[in-house]
């Protein structure tokens, strides 16, 4: 994982998208979630925001969402735009996936963390108005 939080400071775009995407796997460490947070937020490009802000949502977990959720109360409008998209990707299809992840959020908004809490509020309003495809 050391390899990955260093991958992830690269000045290659696509390294740090690779990072975000394999780092998504170790949420539930601290260094990598500080990291992930950073990598959603990334000020170089924001396709490092798309794939890392995916990858987080793709777990379909707490820990993942509240990732997200703390990267979007922070982000600025571009950021916001392709956290947005990301949710769309991934939510988009299968109504059981979008209500889970809209409990979860629910739960989310009532974290200690104000970050936490204040992002999963604009989440759960994307995801309330996601019409999945298959529901």
């Amino acid at each position: 994982m050391t390899a990955l939080v260093e991958l992830a400071g690269s000045p290659d775009f696509n390294d740090r998208a690779d990072a975000g995407r394999a780092l998504a796997s170790f949420v539930e460490v601290p260094d990598a979630r500080r990291t992930l947070r950073d990598l959603v937020l990334d000020a170089g490009d924001t396709f490092v925001t798309r794939v890392t802000a995916e990858a987080l949502l793709r777990r379909q977990d707490t820990a993942g969402l509240a990732v997200v959720a703390s990267a979007l109360a922070a982000a600025d409008p571009n950021h916001a735009d392709w956290i947005h998209t990301a949710v769309l990707d991934v939510f988009m299809v299968f109504g059981s996936e979008r209500d889970a992840a809209v409990r979860e959020c629910a739960a989310l908004t009532r974290s200690p963390d104000g970050h936490v809490r204040d992002g999963a509020t604009r989440l759960l309003g994307t995801l309330v108005e996601i019409e999945p495809v298959l529901l």
